[in-house]
């Protein structure tokens, strides 16, 4: 059987050596194939998010408040109905909400999609008040920080006065009122809570001087704030072990003491 012609021979070669540059070509057809289908993806994406009636806000959803109301939250969010969804600055509404509404402690500013921003709300909660005699007799309520973050025209129940009873001296010019006030806080989260339902006021003389008054007229010296667990303690079983005492001094916990009855 005849080989291939010359001819034949020839025209295999240009063949074979054209199929690399073949092979470049539809490797760069197919490039620009893909390239142009994630332009195309992009484009409508953008679009859904910003440009299509689908996905805006519909509705703020308030969740978390206790005594703010969700219309109080949901003004001062202003959060712009109709906007693009994927446009709202969560960041921007949290420092708005934090900075207007002392009372919020924290916030959590939610897209929920399709249509609706959630703000999850976690207010203050007082452990002391303080009344505020130049303002009408009202108090402010201090929280586990000592932030005072709200005045307040009636006492919360169950939460105790603090009473600053300093002197202008040099032990304030030391220990300046925001030092005493988280003292006093420390002290008022460290009270037993079978103690904290009876106590009254925390009354702070100095920072070295901090003293309870509970109802029926029985008092605490508990002293600083430090060592507050152990004082904890010592005033639980001395009050067991002279429960017709009417005051307790824990503030050296190793030597208690309890006098009165």
């Amino acid at each position: 059987m005849a080989g291939p012609t010359t001819a034949e021979r020839g025209e295999r070669q240009k063949l074979e050596s054209g199929s690399p540059r073949l092979r470049r070509l539809r490797r760069l057809r197919m490039l620009i194939i893909l390239l142009s289908a994630v332009v195309l993806a992009g484009a409508a994406t953008i679009w859904l998010l910003y440009g299509s009636p689908w996905l805006r806000v519909e509705k703020v959803s308030v969740s978390g408040v206790r005594v703010l109301t969700d219309q109080q939250v949901r003004d001062v969010a202003d959060v712009s109905i109709g906007s693009p969804l994927i446009s709202v600055d969560t960041d921007a509404i949290e420092a708005r909400l934090r900075r207007k509404l002392p009372r919020i402690d924290a916030v959590d500013v939610v897209r929920s999609w399709p249509h609706g921003i959630g703000l999850k709300v976690t207010e203050r909660t007082p452990v002391l008040i303080l009344k505020n005699t130049g303002n009408g007799g009202k108090y402010v309520e201090v929280d586990a920080k000592g932030v005072r973050f709200a005045t307040v025209s009636a006492a919360p129940k169950g939460v105790p006065a603090l009473e600053l009873a300093v002197s202008r001296s040099a032990v304030l010019r030391r220990f300046p009122v925001d030092r005493l006030v988280r003292e006093a806080v420390g002290v008022a989260g460290d009270i037993p809570a079978a103690v904290r339902r009876d106590t009254r006021v925390v009354k702070v003389r100095s920072y070295d001087s901090i003293s309870l008054e509970l109802s029926g007229g029985r008092t605490v010296e508990w002293g600083s704030g430090e060592k507050g667990r152990a004082k904890a303690r010592t005033l639980t079983a001395l009050m067991k072990a002279a429960p017709g005492a009417r005051h307790f001094d824990v503030s050296a916990p190793i030597a208690p003491a309890s006098s009165g009855s």
